[in-house]
């Protein structure tokens, strides 16, 4: 069976590491996030759910601040602008679809 420890990491930010799962319409992501890690604003075309597996993510979503804590989660609609701060370590899983190609 495929484990998600054979999949090569990729650096999203300083601290920020996400292995990425491609499937046809979807790209799933385990990502482990140092805390006082900063992923800067952005957006992408992706509609994105992001689902707090452990620790908490204080996240800007849209201009709406919102801090996410474990057994959280949030819908992130298609180009729509946001950045996130790590005040703890932390471990996320992120569903995008369509695929994240700049993930590959």
């Amino acid at each position: 069976m495929p484990s998600i420890n054979q999949i090569p990491a990729k650096l999203l930010s300083q601290g920020i590491l996400g292995n990425y799962i491609h499937g046809t319409d979807a790209t799933v992501g385990y990502v482990s996030i140092e805390k006082g890690s900063v992923l800067g604003l952005h957006h992408h075309i992706n509609e994105q759910i992001t689902y707090i597996v452990k620790g908490q993510l204080d996240m800007k979503i849209g201009g709406v601040e919102v801090s996410l804590k474990e057994g959280d989660y949030f819908v992130i609609p298609s180009n729509t602008p946001h950045e996130a701060f790590a005040p703890m370590d932390c471990v996320v899983i992120d569903v995008f679809t369509p695929v994240r190609e700049d993930y590959k």
